[in-house]
């Protein structure tokens, strides 16, 4: 390839997680197109690397225009190597307070419009036998605690999504890969979360402690952007990535734990899963 390495498409690089991943890939000497909703997010992010920062506006929750954005990105931009599924938010709410329509949006931007960017590339990258989907998940993909059901919900199915297409695709020489960071320095937990009121006082002991504790540790958070992207650079270099990476000690410890329990539970319920069957003849 001519100027560039290799062609990244980065949903969300106007700050967090996205701009991370842009500008590591941009200082490895790869182009990004990256999407953004707002002319002057466009203009901020094409400075960073005039030529091969290049800015499309797209709300990832409007998948009809997903797919001709797609297409115009590989015939006059070039082809996407490398797909990164990072625009999301979180919600924050208990499931009784909370309104259905708060966990469609989640849905609609988390899952729907992560499955349409996918849906978009993969035609070219199975004509090619070649890409690396990579989409960002969560800790909450693996754990849940409660406040956050939308949106361990929305990471769980994108979780299961990714494990079903690397099946899917592994012949045609794509890898699919959903990275699960753990908390670090984003606007997830301040600006970008959305949280719905609360109305029910039975659930103000359980929740206000969670809800407190979530706004102090915003901006303390142990895990590294840069250093969050920097994996995920040599995730593509990998000869052989992974289906699944989580980053940040604390996503270690928390689904270590998780699988676990899960085990044990299911230790202890054997005799009872097994009780279901048919009888042997």
């Amino acid at each position: 390839m001519s100027g560039y390495e290799k062609q990244f498409l980065i949903t969300g690089v106007s700050s967090g997680f996205g701009r991370a991943f842009a500008q590591a890939a941009l200082e490895k000497g790869h182009r990004v197109v990256g999407t953004v909703r707002t002319d002057e997010a466009a203009v901020r992010f094409e400075t960073l690397a005039p030529g091969r920062a290049i800015a499309v506006n797209l709300d990832v929750a409007d998948v009809a225009a997903i797919e001709p954005i797609a297409t115009d990105i590989e015939r006059s931009v070039g082809p996407v190597d490398v797909l990164v599924n990072n625009a999301g938010y979180g919600h924050e709410g208990t499931i009784e307070e909370s309104p259905i329509e708060e966990m469609r949006r989640q849905f609609e931007v988390n899952v729907f419009g992560a499955v349409a960017m996918m849906k978009a590339v993969l035609p070219f990258m199975r004509r090619r036998r070649a890409g690396h989907i990579i989409n960002i998940t969560s800790m909450g993909g693996f754990i849940t605690m409660p406040g956050i059901a939308y949106y361990c919900g929305s990471k769980f199915a994108l979780e299961g999504i990714s494990e079903v297409l690397a099946k899917e695709v592994k012949d045609f020489g794509i890898s699919v890969t959903a990275v699960a960071p753990g908390s670090f320095r984003t606007d997830w937990a301040g600006r970008s979360m959305v949280r719905s009121g609360r109305s029910i006082a039975d659930y103000d002991a359980l929740f206000d402690p969670i809800r407190r504790a979530r706004e102090e540790k915003n901006g303390k958070q142990a895990g590294d952007p840069r250093k969050g992207a920097a994996a995920v650079m040599a995730l593509v270099e990998a000869e052989k990535p992974p289906v699944h990476l989580l980053l940040g000690a604390d996503a270690l410890s928390l689904v270590r734990d998780r699988l676990k329990s899960l085990s044990a539970e299911i230790d202890a319920w054997e005799d009872l899963t097994r009780s279901t069957d048919f009888a042997e003849a």
